[in-house]
């Protein structure tokens, strides 16, 4: 669906430095309506964003006197349609939200999934206040949680806070915890995993460790408790990559337990009733984007999870 014609908000300016940049670069450093670089990059390449007139790419050079148009589409843009899910909500304002995501449910839209999705919870939550905030399909959304991960979310509301949240993950500023039921016993007590994390060649969907191409990845681990022969960690994530707890558990040995990827899902095991990953979004620790000041928020671990961890205590 194009409706470049259904606007919202328009800017006009004029690029008068004598240095050329980068266009994308040029507007998040100006930072217009609180775009973030990668926002800036989805509305250049649906033609939103313009100089001279023109289309052009995230990677266009600007000169002295390129006049950049730019436009932020309005909700008709959007083709989800807003579905009437229940949300765990933690905290909202104006600004933003942190909710307690179910197990089960999908962040945002996929190929082949349109609804029952988070995204689909918050516009029918919200409406209207997201605005295609980071982009059609992800509106709102700030990070993301596996699909059978539980837990703690941060959701923005304005390009504002968007950009600012993204900011402080960027720059290590959010403390996530997680708390994770793993295979065997882990053999040290506390101690760090500091081991680089690139899309494995083999499995494109898959990720892995590895030092070619791998981007620096460092995860913080305590033992929570010890049973028979499987082991509750609290983790501490220093960095955000995709899958990171998961993979970097994997590496180690410790599989997370129900972990269908990365893991060994034993079904024939009597002692394990949990029916996905067992890993928690437990603790998360923010500077809200306008107010300043330090947020907190603690979720308890789910009843499936509770289950299992009674299941395994049991003689």
């Amino acid at each position: 669906m194009n409706s470049k014609n259904s606007q919202k908000f328009v800017h006009n300016i004029q690029f008068q430095e004598k240095e050329r940049v980068r266009v994308d670069i040029f507007l998040a450093k100006e930072n217009i309506a609180g775009l973030s670089r990668n926002r800036i990059k989805e509305l250049i390449n649906q033609g939103h964003i313009t100089v001279n007139g023109r289309e052009i790419k995230p990677s266009h050079i600007l000169k002295s006197g390129d006049n950049i148009s730019l436009a932020i589409p309005d909700n008709r843009e959007l083709v989800l349609q807003p579905e009437n899910i229940p949300l765990n909500i933690y905290y909202e304002d104006e600004h933003m939200m942190v909710i307690d995501k179910a197990a089960g449910m999908i962040v945002h839209p996929t190929g082949k999934v349109h609804s029952g999705t988070l995204v689909n919870a918050l516009l029918f939550h919200c409406q209207g206040q997201l605005s295609g905030i980071s982009g059609i399909n992800r509106p709102g959304i700030v990070h993301r949680l596996d699909k059978e991960t539980s837990g703690l979310m941060m959701i923005a509301k304005t390009e504002l806070a968007h950009r600012s949240l993204s900011i402080q993950i960027k720059e290590r500023k959010v403390i996530k915890k997680y708390i994770a039921l793993v295979h065997n016993l882990v053999k040290d007590e506390e101690g760090w995993i500091d081991a680089p994390i690139g899309r494995s060649p083999q499995h494109g969907n898959k990720m892995t460790v590895t030092n070619i191409g791998g981007r620096e990845a460092k995860t913080y681990f305590k033992v929570i408790k010890y049973f028979a022969s499987h082991t509750l960690l609290i983790l501490d994530l220093h960095t955000g990559r995709t899958h990171q707890v998961r993979v970097h558990l994997s590496y180690l040995g410790y599989p997370v337990v129900g972990d269908k990827v990365y893991g060994s899902f034993k079904r024939d095991d009597p002692s394990l009733i949990i029916d996905r990953q067992a890993l928690h979004s437990h603790f998360l620790e923010i500077v809200h984007p306008v107010k300043q000041q330090s947020l907190t928020f603690t979720s308890p671990l789910p009843d499936d999870f509770l289950e299992q961890l009674k299941m395994l205590a049991t003689p």
